[in-house]
């Protein structure tokens, strides 16, 4: 069952929007097929390029992806598990910055991501439903694991988008 708004900040409306699928598993496990065969395809040589308006290169946006990946989903396990400990914000400009300090091939990049979407799914199937309606805060704002699991979905598909309109394909 999708999200209600009230299960998340406004901010995140945009990628909840994105995913008007009702049931969030096969939306989640279908990325990492169709989305990292695109994601595969672009070679190495893009990785650097910046297609204006944009600010990131394709690297800084597939690593993005895997930062956002890493971090909603540990707000779903924590706030899963019923911690309700205050989860902090990120600055993903700072946090794009930091990657560029050495950055990792997009074949690396894209099978961290692949890792850690196979154990964010592998946490939700064995979630007792329940735990998919508890909430906690995250970046001074309430939010449900049900709306972390369709931001997870929404997040790649809007970044997703924008690349494949930035490359052409």
């Amino acid at each position: 069952m999708r999200p209600s708004s009230d299960e998340y900040a406004e901010f995140y409306a945009g990628y909840v929007a994105k995913v008007p699928e009702t049931e969030i598993m096969p939306v989640l496990k279908e990325q990492l097929s169709d989305v990292v065969l695109f994601w595969r395809s672009i070679p190495e040589s893009a990785a650097t390029i910046v297609h204006p308006p944009y600010q990131w290169n394709v690297r800084q946006v597939l690593d993005h992806l895997l930062d956002g990946e890493r971090i909603f989903g540990h707000r779903l396990h924590r706030i899963g598990r019923g911690d309700q400990t205050p989860l902090p914000g990120f600055d993903e400009n700072a946090y794009s910055l930091a990657s560029e300090e050495h950055p990792a091939p997009l074949a690396d990049i894209i099978e961290m991501f692949e890792q850690t979407r196979r154990v964010n799914i592998l946490f939700l199937k064995n979630l007792a439903p329940s735990a998919w309606q508890r909430t906690g805060t995250a970046s001074n704002c309430r939010i449900s694991v049900r709306a972390l699991a369709w931001i997870l979905a929404g997040h790649v598909r809007h970044h997703d988008e924008i690349l494949r309109k930035r490359l052409g394909m």
